[in-house]
């Protein structure tokens, strides 16, 4: 089975025609001002215009409100949400029944206690999970490791992304590790914080298409 890629926190139009050449499944694109790699609602709707159906959309919000919700829905340019705050399992399913999108949760893991509660409280009500490092000072994107070890043979009942990191020099091992399908990078294809480098993005996007 081959490995899919996301490639998050974009916000030119160069580097997401490379992420979309480059193959991957996934592109991201954040909405939290605290984060680098913030984007606008303008260019939100410019940047997921370029993007090709077979390539999936996705926004990462950190607990928004429905206000934000609907003026960044409102572009088009999102096909699934990326709830990387507190949010509870009821306010993930009432995030999916009102807007219709597929919704992943980013669980933060330290423990495979973290990862297996996780599992058991949003999996009933996400469409994928994602696990990612605790810790930081950005709910994301923070380039943290965790122990890959914590996820080996554990058994999640829906698709889930692994986080926290990756870098093109390090995700075949991250794969190998814990069997994920999915993996996904921000900061570890990035010349400096919040800036993408296409070199690194195509490097990452060859190693994971060789897996």
């Amino acid at each position: 089975m081959s490995v899919e890629a996301k490639i998050c926190g974009l916000s030119t139009p160069e580097t997401v025609d490379a992420v979309v050449q480059g193959g991957a499944r996934w592109i991201g694109f954040v909405t939290y001002p605290r984060s680098p790699r913030h984007i606008s609602t303008d260019l939100l709707r410019a940047l997921g215009e370029r993007v090709p159906k077979s390539v999936g959309r996705v926004g990462l919000f950190v607990d928004p409100d429905d206000a934000l919700l609907d003026e960044r829905l409102a572009t088009g340019a999102i096909d699934m949400l990326q709830l990387q705050g507190a949010e509870t399992p009821e306010r993930v399913a009432e995030l999916k029944a009102r807007t219709g999108k597929l919704v992943m949760k980013v669980i933060n893991v330290a423990t495979r206690e973290d990862a297996e509660r996780g599992i058991a409280a949003y999996a009933p009500v996400a469409d994928r999970l994602m696990f990612e490092p605790s810790g930081g000072d950005l709910p994301g994107g923070n380039a943290k490791v965790f122990d890959w070890a914590i996820l080996r043979g554990i058994t999640v009942p829906l698709p889930w992304v692994l986080a926290g990191g990756l870098t093109p020099d390090n995700v075949a091992e991250a794969v190998r590790v814990t069997g994920a399908r999915t993996v996904d990078v921000s900061s570890g294809v990035e010349s400096s914080r919040g800036v993408k480098s296409i070199e690194l993005i195509r490097a990452f996007l060859d190693r994971v298409k060789a897996l």
